[in-house]
């Protein structure tokens, strides 16, 4: 009972310091219960299955952990309006298992090579399996520990040295130490180890918030200039109307939008993910012939030096077989043709620009390792009223520039908004502000949307870079570079939202150096692992 009680304490921190609605301080002793649990069990439990046991343990801390703070995944509904459960199954059930198992390897580790090796193992595995799902195609970093302080920008100024990686770095670290100085505690009651102990992590807590207050009291980074944004937000419902409607039906009631509230030079008009054409898509080798684009086109045309950038879903057929993408698959009539999940900035008399979303959401754009698992799971793909096959990508990062001004637009669509490193991947190719395109309402008026609003304000802190935000449903939003939201509209409101957006070309530690940290754990993890074979084949030549 005291091995489950420590699981469900591990559970419940993790938990209640998730955003938007949790205290983030609870993350720096939340593994400490967990911590406790493997090293009791290991030293002094007479459990026959030790191994098995942490590893159940561990499992039911993070299924909880994800079911609390995921659980909102089960808003996604099927095609027939019945809740998707397979959306939220999947994701928790294996996400825990993901994590459980990066325990397990720690607990294991640790056997082999005692406390201390194993803690900074415990460390380097954790950053390296939180750097490795910001990569793989079953990629869902949702509660990688440095996002929890996304609602405390103030306190996180210093991610744009680090990024929200070192965040999770950071909390790790303090979470090791905390235990290591319980352990202390425990087998020595020495008062002054435990008072050093206790100042170093009131230190290693607090050091870190001290020079981020400072740094946003001190922010003086100099805009290079600003453009007047006017973020669309058209309130489509995802499962009833935005691909049910005629297409020009929907172009008119978001040109309606922009024009009823154009006050005054517009330079960019932004609207969400996927606003075009609503059901289908649009030809890429037809876009300058496209009913729906020069329309746009027609109505930039009364507000001069304006453009227009938003989401649409795209296509491109091949006309030989030869020339095909690794992503296209093949139609009814036998022809080979690639999805896209796009975005495009719009100009008179200018050929349309295009980008194609690179980051995927796992079973409902991408069938992920499809070479692997189609032959298993068969079209095993979550049918959201989108597509049911792998969408098409571009291997790297546009950025839109404005012919009228100095604006230089980083096209981010919906789900790449959680990934630090991908998105410095717009600003080193120029961007001075970034637009995020997104569709947050397949999930209702649940946490999801508004954790995906909170993610976005590390984007603005790492990268030094103000963001307009516009959403199909809400939350649409302007971000200043300290992360802070300058002005927001309400989830299901049929608006829009004006906003002055600074533009800035400094470049921070973290968008030129990335994720460092985590590319550091790696050398770390790999040595470990060598040392521990090494030690290993030393030990078999001796006998």
């Amino acid at each position: 009972m005291k091995y489950i009680i420590l699981s469900l304490l591990s559970a419940v921190l993790l938990s209640v310091s998730w955003p938007t609605y949790g205290v983030p301080f609870f993350l720096f002793f939340a593994l400490v219960p967990l911590l406790m649990m493997e090293h009791d069990i290991t030293k002094f439990s007479k459990l026959k299955n030790k191994s098995w046991s942490v590893f159940g343990l561990a499992y039911l801390c993070f299924i909880i952990w994800n079911i609390v703070t995921t659980g909102w995944l089960f808003g996604s509904k099927n095609p027939d309006g019945t809740h998707s459960v397979a959306a939220v199954v999947l994701p928790v059930v294996f996400n825990s298992l993901f994590y459980a198992l990066v325990f397990q390897l720690y607990h294991w580790y640790k056997k082999a090579q005692g406390t201390y090796f194993g803690l900074v193992f415990f460390v380097a595995i954790w950053m390296c399996w939180e750097k490795f799902h910001l990569s793989w195609e079953l990629t869902w970093p949702w509660l990688n520990l440095g996002n929890a302080f996304a609602d405390y920008p103030k306190l996180i100024q210093w991610y744009d040295t680090l990024g929200a990686t070192g965040g999770s770095f950071w909390i790790l670290l303090v979470n090791v130490y905390i235990f290591y100085t319980v352990r202390i505690w425990e087998a020595a009651r020495k008062r002054r180890s435990l008072i050093i102990n206790s100042a170093v992590i009131l230190a290693g807590i607090a050091l870190p918030m001290l020079i981020s207050v400072v740094k946003y009291e001190n922010f003086d980074l100099k805009p290079t200039g600003s453009v007047s944004v006017l973020m669309l937000q058209p309130e489509l419902d995802p499962y009833t109307e935005k691909y049910s409607k005629d297409s020009l039906t929907i172009l008119n009631d978001l040109l309606t939008l922009a024009e009823q509230n154009s006050t005054g030079q517009i330079d960019y008009y932004i609207g969400p993910e996927t606003s075009l054409p609503g059901f289908g898509s649009i030809s890429e080798t037809g876009f300058e012939h496209s009913t729906l684009l020069n329309s746009v086109k027609e109505f930039l045309g009364k507000h001069p030096k304006s453009v227009f950038a938003t989401g649409i879903s795209s296509h491109r057929f091949y006309r030989d077989e030869n020339e095909k993408s690794s992503t296209a698959y093949q139609t009814s009539s036998g022809s080979f043709v690639d999805s896209y999940n796009s975005a495009v900035q719009i100009i008179p008399n200018h050929n349309v620009e295009v980008y194609h979303k690179g980051k995927l959401v796992p079973g409902v754009e991408i069938f992920p390792y499809i070479n692997v698992l189609k032959p298993v799971l068969g079209d095993a793909m979550i049918d959201l009223g989108g597509t049911v096959a792998s969408l098409g990508v571009d291997d790297e990062r546009k950025v839109f520039t404005n012919p009228y001004n100095a604006g230089k637009l980083a096209p981010i669509i919906c789900y790449e908004s959680i990934y630090g490193e991908f998105v410095t991947e717009y600003v080193n190719k120029g961007a001075n502000f970034l637009a995020i395109m997104t569709n947050d309402s397949w999930w209702g008026v649940t946490q999801g949307h508004k954790q995906l609003l909170a993610y976005a304000k590390l984007r603005a802190i790492e990268t030094r870079r103000e963001i307009a935000r516009s959403a199909n449903s809400g939350i649409s939003a302007h971000i200043d570079a300290r992360g802070n939201i300058m002005a927001d509209t309400l989830y299901g409101d049929k608006t829009t939202l004006y906003a002055k957006v600074n533009l800035y070309d400094h470049t921070t530690f973290y968008t030129r150096a990335g994720d460092l940290i985590s590319r550091m754990m790696v050398f770390v993890l790999g040595f470990l692992v060598f040392y521990t074979l090494i030690k290993k084949f030393q030990n078999h030549q001796k006998k």
